[in-house]
């Protein structure tokens, strides 16, 4: 077990003022803010540093805030002696690996950044078409969290979405189904979570995002990562452009399996995770998938300051 994986987390780790530590204490830092800003046309530093909290949560704001927050610590962690070359392995949760992708250097940063605005701003015109929603199931395995959408789906769509960590999947689908579910969820053996978000990501209610995606990846230039990056749709390595094209049309529609992606790692050697990123919902993840699995987290200046390299 001595590789390292540099992980990045996914929409629901924002918060307003995040990065705005990082950026005080690091010029790498405000450099990635300031490029976003010129990038995007607007300031979304200011938006990340100061809210308000509905205008950061909003999806098509949201993942372009959390890819630049996570490349600003990540440039930050840089600039304090840290370096790519500690890793052999990394992954991100949904939005997170494109993150990934970019430190692996698949994508440049311009590049990833203009992918991921376009996302959200697909996936949250894909939410509005139709009401749909998500809800966390506290307790349930695959078996159970199956066996409650087919039958509280009905006839309406109602899919697991992302399977997180034991004891926590997450179900998205039609409104109605969603609710359903959550009036069923205790005869299931299980809790459940109504999520605040936009629509039912990561399910077939993202067709047309993923249709649209797949023109904007086509125009995106891709390189073949340096570093072994896990899917989120297969807990399996990226390829080359093409193949990384694929993957991230069919992200938008297909579960995330963040825990199958750390199992893969840890069996394929993968000893030491370090998640940078805003928040520490990936290690809170970790924890409950395996907790003998050493996990560094670096999201404020005071982590940063404290942990510099992959193995400390």
């Amino acid at each position: 077990m001595n590789g390292a994986a540099v992980i990045f987390p996914g929409q629901g780790a924002q918060s307003v003022g995040m990065g705005r530590d990082i950026a005080a204490a690091s010029a790498k830092a405000r450099n990635v803010y300031e490029r976003a800003n010129d990038v995007l046309g607007f300031d979304l530093a200011r938006i990340c540093f100061d809210g308000p909290a509905e205008k950061l949560e909003q999806t098509d704001i949201q993942q372009p805030a959390i890819f630049v927050t996570s490349v600003a610590i990540w440039e930050a962690w840089r600039e304090n002696g840290g370096g790519a070359e500690s890793f052999t392995h990394a992954g991100g949760l949904s939005l997170g690996e494109y993150t990934a992708l970019h430190v692996a250097g698949a994508v440049a940063f311009d590049d990833a950044l203009r992918l991921v605005r376009r996302r959200g701003e697909l996936m949250q015109e894909a939410a509005r078409r139709k009401p749909s929603g998500m809800v966390s199931l506290v307790g349930a395995d695959e078996a159970a969290a199956r066996k409650l959408c087919q039958e509280a789906g009905g006839d309406d769509i109602l899919v697991p979405a992302n399977f997180n960590c034991p004891g926590q999947i997450v179900i998205a689908g039609s409104k109605a189904a969603c609710e359903r579910a959550v009036a069923m969820a205790e005869t299931a053996g299980c809790r459940a979570i109504p999520l605040a978000v936009a629509g039912a990501f990561h399910s077939p209610f993202m067709e047309p995002a993923a249709s649209g995606l797949s023109a904007v990846l086509d125009e995106t230039d891709f390189r073949s990562p340096r570093m072994k990056v896990i899917a989120n749709a297969d807990a399996e390595y990226h390829g080359d452009a093409a193949a990384i094209r694929r993957c991230l049309a069919r992200q938008v529609t297909q579960p995330v399996l963040w825990q199958r992606c750390v199992e893969r790692l840890r069996t394929d050697g993968v000893g030491h995770f370090v998640e940078i990123g805003p928040g520490r919902v990936l290690t809170g993840l970790m924890r409950k998938i395996d907790r003998t699995i050493a996990c560094v987290n670096v999201s404020t200046a005071e982590a940063l300051a404290g942990k510099v390299g992959a193995n400390s």
